[in-house]
């Protein structure tokens, strides 16, 4: 085996390790030391690949940003010609696959936060294009984006622990969430709300006059 194969392998056995502690122990408990013990590397092995807590965090974040890019990309080609809301439809699969997913990233996200809340600028940009492009679509923004946060409502509360629903539950509400036929008769077109309102600014206008 030559020396960069062993690296990835090491590297990787690395990340699992931190994944185990931080699923069965919490995030407090996670350190170099606890790394080695569970994965079998000496300490000077596990330095060798990230010199702190902090770069084995990154690492893990950046790891499960990249598996979940790719899922994203794949469902992307795969809805785009048929789908009236692509990048909706995209990001909703993507989340319910996060909160369906064994180890889901969302440990490692749960940990970047706590131990180190700037890791999150990275994945908080890629959610503000993510969301731009998710408005620009849509018929309704607002609309689009009440359905992208009860998705990442049900992640957050099933990954805290603090879900009273179970797994059938929470798989039909993302089943809703994801079907448009759902969510046709609340949508409210970028053309007709300004119409709307100035349709009311008038007849108010109007009252004020009488009155006066």
């Amino acid at each position: 085996m030559d020396n960069a194969t062993r690296s990835e392998r090491s590297r990787n056995a690395a990340l699992e390790a931190a994944i185990a502690i931080i699923a069965r122990d919490g995030p407090g408990r996670l350190t170099l030391d606890a790394i080695a013990r569970e994965s079998g590397l000496s300490k000077g092995g596990v330095m060798h690949q990230f010199r702190t807590k902090e770069a084995v965090l990154k690492a893990l974040l950046e790891r499960q940003m990249a598996h979940f890019e790719e899922f994203s990309s794949a469902y992307m080609a795969k809805v785009s010609a048929t789908s009236p809301n692509p990048n909706l439809a995209t990001q909703l699969a993507t989340v319910r696959e996060a909160a369906t997913s064994p180890n889901s990233a969302a440990l490692a996200l749960v940990a970047a936060i706590v131990e180190n809340p700037g890791l999150m600028a990275l994945p908080r940009e890629r959610e503000m294009k993510r969301m731009a492009a998710i408005r620009e679509e849509a018929a309704d923004p607002d609309l689009a984006m009440l359905r992208w946060a009860g998705a990442i409502g049900l992640l957050l509360s099933s990954l805290f622990g603090m879900s009273p629903l179970n797994r059938d539950e929470q798989q039909r509400l993302f089943a809703r969430l994801a079907d448009d036929a759902q969510w046709h008769g609340l949508e409210q077109s970028r053309a007709k709300r300004p119409a709307k309102s100035g349709a009311a600014s008038t007849a108010r206008a109007a009252s004020r006059r009488k009155r006066a």
